[in-house]
């Protein structure tokens, strides 16, 4: 067995991007649903209602990262990316701009941040993300943040598809995604930048690859849930939000 070579860090960078093209869950038939129009107005609450335990999770997640980045610098980089989900006063910030599109959706705010429908394969992979960059090391925990490299053409679609094919929803529903545009490649040039820069050996490089595999295994996995409990079979867990009789 011949030893795993050392990339450059431009080849780092290509074997990145790699991941997203083979992973990303841009590509998940979900997803593809979603953006032509192909969803119910119950599935769609549905992704809604289930997204939200990822995107509340992300202050956690990144927090938990803070605290173990050995300088000011790193840390005060880190930490944009809390008031960007948290906001820096109640009703603001990327998690509370996402409960305004559940409601867009038709769900109750309070039955939403309750999390009490959630999908348990939802809570599964949101925590298992959560606890990956906690006990993880530096590295690989911003590694895993590059998911983002691919984020920017995703939403485009999103806001596109929905606008055009759910006149239910509003450009305010969608008010989410706006901030993401600038916020998301702000926050890409940091970590890839990170990584390509303490990514310095074979192991490590690997380490970095593998983190960015898993992410791209947690967001799919956690369509997979969805496409199976509100589109086929449609086997909705015990406990899980059950659409209103239409």
């Amino acid at each position: 067995m011949t030893d795993t070579p050392l990339l450059s860090p431009a080849e780092l960078e290509a074997a990145l991007r790699a991941i997203g093209a083979e992973r990303y869950h841009n590509l998940h038939p979900f997803h593809r649903r979603l953006h032509s129009g192909g969803c119910t107005r119950a599935q769609v609450q549905a992704w809604a209602l289930n997204r939200y335990y990822y995107q509340a999770s992300i202050p956690a997640k990144d927090a938990s990262l803070i605290v173990k980045l050995p300088t000011a610098d790193l840390r005060r980089e880190w930490r944009r990316r809390l008031v960007d989900h948290d906001g820096d006063a109640p009703g603001t910030g990327g998690v509370a701009r996402w409960l305004k599109l559940a409601e867009g959706t038709g769900l109750d705010r309070a039955y939403v941040e309750s999390t009490a429908g959630l999908l348990p394969a939802t809570r599964f992979a949101v925590d298992a993300y959560v606890a990956f960059v906690r006990d993880r090391p530096i590295l690989e925990g911003i590694a895993s943040s590059l998911t983002e490299m691919f984020s920017p053409t995703i939403i485009a679609e999103r806001v596109a598809g929905m606008l055009a094919h759910y006149d239910w929803i509003t450009r305010d529903t969608l008010a989410y995604f706006t901030p993401r545009l600038t916020q998301a490649p702000r926050d890409v040039e940091f970590a890839l930048g990170y990584v390509r820069e303490h990514a310095r050996t074979p192991a490590a490089q690997q380490a970095v690859l593998a983190a960015l595999r898993f992410k791209c295994d947690v967001l799919w996995s956690q369509l997979d849930a969805l496409d199976y409990a509100y589109v086929s079979p449609g086997h909705i867990p015990p406990g899980a939000f059950v659409p209103p009789a239409s």
